[in-house]
């Protein structure tokens, strides 16, 4: 596969032959080993994280066209342009941290066809409120992966239900690491409490000190923008806010705040998302996170599916210096709001040009990318469009001398 920043190498006469080697940068290569863990690898081929722009957040990968946390979205999503591959991390009966977004299967997964596991229903407190299915935390690693991931939403292609396993954490690392450029990850300590409930480890630590301790052995460090973090690019996201300011403890990879509706209480604390988006609290968070992540209604008010008067919510974090990823950018008519005429295009105009964000959720990385290739095209993409036209001179010239 090549990657979307080499060039586009058309065969043709010599001038051209050299102006695409002193164009064309070293590891734009069509295939890469299974990526070694940190100490035994070269990555100074690789083309960095693009930083001019806000991000193209793969949320749960490229789960517009497949099912969401599965291994093809992801390798889609890191080909159509995402800056970063985005997951939920839960874990198994056994401790092995994985990437799915519910805490129960029975949406994204074919739990329901297993007769065998037809008796591990249960229902339990999630976040206050009684919840009934099948919990990824009653089921080990190797009966997860007996399981396949389906898509969520009957409108999108269902080509691919039945066909992946459900991915584990190390996995995921993996494929990141393993993309042709620089892909960053956005993982997410998915109901940090709830998984502390249920999963025990036997070294006596907890989920989140797993959660860093992966990212560790795959060479995961760094603060925001420094040298090391430019290298293997993650945000850490949660919206539980004394988890992020434990890990700050363990680690400096900077930390993203979600935030959720603002009337829903945070599962870690007593306060709703309204009391914790204050000023003297994001004044608090600013000191162990670079950013917050707010689901985007409460960015912007919304009627009757019109998107009305922003509020001040951006201002106030830019003040502080934290950016701004809001979450979900979806293509669909069932999720654009009326304004935008079911155009993705109008909306990633409003969010990046009006609103002023840093990056965005979406689970159509593709429309992203040719939407931010067009409005504020990167380098590679100049250099693409040059070699085009050095062919189509190429063509006119030899047109002209065989007329």
């Amino acid at each position: 596969m090549i990657p979307y920043d080499c060039y586009e190498v058309v065969p043709s006469r010599v001038v051209l032959f050299v102006f695409l080697l002193v164009v064309v940068p070293a590891g734009c290569a069509t295939s890469r080993p299974l990526y070694p863990l940190p100490g035994r690898r070269n990555d100074k081929s690789k083309h960095p994280l693009q930083t001019f722009r806000p991000f193209n957040i793969a949320h749960r990968g490229s789960n517009g066209e497949f099912p969401e946390e599965s291994a093809p979205a992801y390798m889609r999503a890191i080909e159509e342009g995402a800056d970063f591959i985005e997951s939920d991390i839960q874990t198994s009966k056994d401790g092995v941290l994985i990437c799915i977004h519910d805490v129960t299967l029975d949406a994204t997964t074919d739990i329901a066809d297993h007769k065998e596991l037809a008796n591990r229903k249960r229902t339990y407190v999630v976040q206050g409120t009684n919840t009934t299915g099948y919990f990824a935390v009653d089921f080990t690693l190797e009966e997860l992966k007996s399981l396949r991931l389906k898509q969520r939403y009957p409108f999108r292609d269902q080509q691919h239900n039945g066909k992946y396993q459900i991915i584990t954490f190390e996995e995921l690392l993996s494929i990141a690491l393993d993309a042709p450029r620089v892909v960053g990850i956005y993982p997410e300590i998915k109901n940090p409490v709830f998984m502390n409930q249920h999963v025990k480890w036997s070294d006596g630590k907890k989920f989140e000190d797993t959660f860093v301790e992966i990212l560790k052995k795959f060479g995961y460090k760094g603060s925001y923008m420094s040298k090391q973090w430019l290298k293997q690019p993650a945000f850490i996201q949660s919206f539980a806010p004394t988890y992020l300011t434990y890990i700050s403890n363990l680690t400096d990879l900077p930390k993203v705040f979600l935030i959720d509706d603002v009337n829903i209480i945070t599962e870690d604390t007593n306060q709703t998302f309204y009391e914790i988006t204050s000023d003297k609290y994001l004044e608090y968070i600013k000191d162990f996170c670079v950013g917050i992540g707010p689901w985007k209604d409460t960015v912007v008010t919304v009627l009757d599916n019109y998107l009305h008067q922003p509020g001040d919510m951006v201002a106030r974090a830019h003040a502080l210096s934290l950016q701004v990823h809001p979450y979900t950018y979806r293509n669909e008519n069932q999720f654009l709001h009326f304004n935008f005429s079911q155009d993705p295009y109008d909306e990633f105009d409003y969010w990046i040009n009006k609103i002023g964000v840093d990056g965005l959720f979406t689970d159509f990385t593709a429309t992203l990318h040719q939407f931010q290739e067009w409005t504020k095209p990167s380098s590679s993409s100049q250099g693409k469009n040059a070699a085009k036209l050095i062919e189509k001179i190429e063509l006119m010239i030899s047109k002209f001398r065989n007329s």
